[in-house]
C-alpha cells in the first residue's frame, strides 16, 4: 500500500438547539466523508482522512457546508493537517494499529 501523502483530523461542531440535533448533524457529515472514498477513522472527538491532499480539503470544506444545510445556526471546525509531497505522512494504521489491536 501507498503511504498517503497527506491526513486532515477534522473535528466540526455544529451550533444547534439541542445535543440530539449534534450528533445527528455530525452523522451526516460522518456519512458523508464514508462515502468519499478517502480513508476515514471515526474517534470520539475527530475524524481523520487520509489521501490526495485537495481531495482532503474539499472534503474539509464539504463537511462544514453540510452542517449548514442540516440544519445548524452556525459551525466551528478544528482541523489539523500532515502533508508531505515528496515521502508522504504516516497513515492511519501505522498512528493507531497498535492501540486496537
Amino acid at each position: 500500500m501507498e503511504q498517503p501523502k497527506a491526513s486532515i483530523a477534522i473535528q466540526v461542531l455544529p451550533r444547534t438547539a439541542s445535543g440530539d440535533e449534534t450528533l445527528r448533524i455530525v452523522d451526516a457529515v460522518i456519512a458523508y466523508l464514508k462515502g468519499t472514498g478517502l480513508k476515514v477513522f471515526v474517534g470520539p472527538f475527530e475524524t481523520t482522512i487520509e489521501g490526495d491532499f485537495d481531495k482532503l480539503w474539499d472534503a474539509a470544506k464539504e463537511c462544514q457546508l453540510i452542517c449548514l444545510r442540516e440544519g445548524a445556526e452556525s459551525v466551528s471546525a478544528y482541523i489539523k493537517t500532515a502533508y508531505n509531497p515528496g515521502a508522504g505522512v504516516w497513515s492511519i494504521e501505522k498512528k493507531t494499529a497498535k492501540h486496537h489491536a
